[in-house]
This record gives C-alpha cells, sequence and structure tokens, in this order.
C-alpha cells in the first residue's frame, strides 16, 4: 500500500505537530547549525581548529558536526556565527 503524499508547510517542525513558535525556532537552529558545519568542512578545518576560530571548546564542535541540536541554543549559534564575522539576519513574513 502506498503512503499518502503531504505537501509541507515549508517548516518541517510544524509538519511533525510542534507549535509554530516552537518550529519557528527550532527551524532557525537547524538552518544555524546546518550553516557553521558547512562552514567548517568548507575550509577544510579540524575539529580543534574551529574551535579555536569559534571560541569554544573541540567537544562543542564535536556535537555541532554530529548535529547535536539540543545541545545549542539559538543565542548560542547566533554568538558562534558572529565570531566568524557573519550577520544573522531575520526575515518577518507576514
Amino acid at each position: 500500500m502506498k503512503e499518502p503524499v503531504i505537501k509541507s508547510s515549508g517548516n518541517v517542525f510544524i509538519d511533525l505537530g510542534f507549535d509554530e513558535a516552537e518550529a519557528a525556532v527550532l527551524q532557525m537552529r537547524a538552518k544555524l547549525m546546518s550553516d557553521l558545519r558547512a562552514f567548517v568542512m568548507s575550509k577544510g578545518m579540524t575539529q580543534m581548529e574551529a574551535a579555536k576560530r569559534f571560541g569554544v571548546a573541540q567537544s562543542r564542535v564535536s556535537d555541532l558536526m554530529r548535529g547535536k541540536w539540543d545541545k545549542f541554543s539559538l543565542e548560542m549559534l547566533i554568538s558562534l556565527e558572529a565570531r566568524i564575522g557573519r550577520k544573522v539576519k531575520i526575515e518577518l513574513a507576514a
């Protein structure tokens, strides 16, 4: 039997049943973590090099690279972006 295909809302966390407020934060955290992992990989950095650049312990970089989203607040991820010279913009949609 084929599973029905359901169109996404555009936010997987809403689709998984989270309320809109929590889903928005989770989506932002997922995006920032993905961007930070891509940055580390694109620069060919070791976890120790990335830790120095981010100003955190190597174990925190390991958590980031392994996608342990529960270990990072939105505020911490924004701070890590700032430490590598990036600015985070939040766009509001109606």
